[in-house]
């Protein structure tokens, strides 16, 4: 027992200092510092036609707890499903394999590393909603209980789940981290919009929310006397929020079979790890394995011609950035499984046959979402396979090696769009066009200066995941590639957007370079 919890607590240590999970806690305590609007703000999370809760104990808790539940569900599994592959690439996970370390315990103290690492963020979220409490509220008493029953009873179960289902599909797909980023992103989505019809069926709700949210659909319609569906909007929504009434909400009278479903919900969680622990190979690597035989030819004699060094070939220097173009470009394209392309030729068949509104707004973004793992990696790749000192010492690896990066991945992103962007220039809009050329620009750069900043690929992972949801759900804000808005100022904010990034990019791999040499 010993021994286990040692475990887990040397890789919940390892995952928590890194870069990438500081950052993303950064993130998430300023993302958290905008669930509860200020009094005087111009926008609204949580509100019911005109009227938003009062600012009371149980407004900041429930809502706060929603929107963790909801948010962290969405970042935290791209935040966690890489524990069973870096001990894999580090060989830890070998040494573990060579242990009496059972395949179960393995999985499951993965699994509570994962929760322990969600539990982190999610306590300074908690933290920081108190704080807000004390900023915002219009006088009333602080109740603790009013934070800690929302957080323990919505928040927790859902996001040991996501902490399962991240150890589940690294069990299954741990060498395609593309198809984990477009199943878990249709699976999300699916889960989002399931509404529950009766009190019983709030129990299938993982995240707990709906409930919550009835509730307070519920205390608006005693307000109004109307059995009217009250129109709800969850998420930033700017502007009109002068007007709105306040309504006094108490929280939630959680059922018991909601209160059971809960914990249901976590016993189902560790029963899903018993189930796959027959699936998991205990890092064996097969491949690696394989030897060819060779057939040995009777009379067979084995020559050994002279080598001489005059009659060979003499390398020819060339400084040019072509043939590292080229080479990058042949990277990107070969990454990932061949038969993921045919979905990629499928997407961009769907660009050319749909309607332009639709293929513009819903194709678009999901076909680049799924070269996030492409992305990713674009300017990390040197870093994750040691490669970097040969890489910055090279000649003006900022010159050569950065622009053919950057080249290759802006190229990728414009060709897997041309069926588009031949269809608008065919009917001479011009203004859509340069939308999705910036678009792409914008979107390989945003991959790169934070892979560099970061010097990893989980923060990228993670946002880009957001704009996809984000740009999905038609929210104008996270438009990055004209699909909702156009005009000449929208395409200056990207050019200056552009133009900030590239020269982030610039200024930090410089920095990067001097200080390897």
């Amino acid at each position: 027992m010993k021994l286990f919890l040692q475990t887990i607590k040397y890789d919940y240590l390892q995952r928590t200092r890194s870069y990438a999970f500081l950052i993303t806690l950064c993130a998430s305590l300023a993302i958290a510092y905008t669930f509860v609007p200020e009094p005087n703000a111009s926008y609204s999370t949580i509100r019911i036609a005109d009227y938003v809760g009062s600012y009371n104990s149980a407004w900041f808790g429930y809502v706060t707890a929603i929107m963790t539940s909801v948010f962290l569900s969405l970042v935290g599994f791209y935040l966690v499903n890489n524990g069973i592959k870096t001990d894999f690439n580090t060989k830890v996970g070998q040494i573990i394999a060579s242990t009496k370390v059972s395949n179960f315990k393995y999985l499951l103290f993965k699994t509570l590393s994962n929760f322990m690492v969600l539990i982190t963020i999610v306590f300074c979220v908690f933290l920081m909603s108190i704080l807000l409490f004390f900023l915002y509220n219009d006088g009333t008493a602080f109740s603790l209980f009013q934070f800690v029953k929302p957080y323990v009873l919505v928040t927790l179960p859902a996001l040991f789940f996501i902490a399962v289902l991240a150890v589940v599909f690294e069990v299954f797909l741990m060498k395609y981290s593309a198809i984990q980023n477009v199943l878990f992103f249709f699976m999300f989505s699916s889960m989002m919009v399931f509404v529950p019809k009766t009190e019983n069926q709030h129990a299938l709700d993982v995240f707990g929310t709906k409930i919550v949210i009835e509730q307070m659909e519920e205390s608006v319609k005693l307000i109004t006397n109307s059995d009217a569906d009250e129109d709800l909007s969850i998420g930033y929504v700017l502007g009109n929020t002068k007007k709105a009434k306040k309504f006094d909400f108490n929280g939630v009278d959680f059922p018991r079979v909601f209160v059971l479903s809960r914990l249901l919900w976590i016993l189902f969680g560790f029963g899903i790890i018993t189930a796959i622990t027959p699936f998991f190979k205990r890092f064996s690597d097969r491949e690696s394995m394989k030897f060819k035989r060779v057939k040995s030819v009777k009379g067979e004699v084995n020559e050994f011609k002279e080598v001489v060094i005059e009659n060979l070939s003499k390398p020819k220097i060339s400084y040019s950035i072509f043939p590292l173009c080229k080479t990058e470009l042949l990277m990107l394209f070969r990454k990932g499984k061949k038969w993921f392309w045919i979905i990629n030729i499928i997407g961009m068949v769907l660009l050319v046959v749909l309607p332009l509104e639709m293929a513009h707004q819903l194709v678009l973004p999901v076909l680049w979402f799924l070269q996030v793992n492409r992305l990713s990696d674009l300017v990390t790749k040197e870093t994750f396979y040691n490669t970097h000192y040969f890489v910055f010492a090279s000649y003006k690896p900022l010159q050569r090696v950065l622009i053919s990066q950057l080249f290759a991945g802006i190229v990728l992103m414009l060709f897997l769009s041309l069926p588009l962007m031949i269809r608008y220039a065919f009917e001479s809009h011009f203004m859509a066009f340069t939308s999705i050329l910036l678009g792409g620009v914008f979107i390989v750069l945003l991959a790169s200066v934070l892979g560099i900043l970061t010097q990893g690929k989980k923060l990228f992972e993670v946002l880009f995941f957001m704009i996809a949801y984000a740009n999905i759900n038609g929210i104008i804000y996270a438009d990055y590639f004209g699909g909702f808005q156009d005009g000449v100022s929208y395409l200056l904010k990207l050019i200056v957007c552009i133009s900030v990034f590239i020269t982030l990019i610039v200024l930090v791999r410089k920095r990067q370079v001097v200080n390897l040499a």
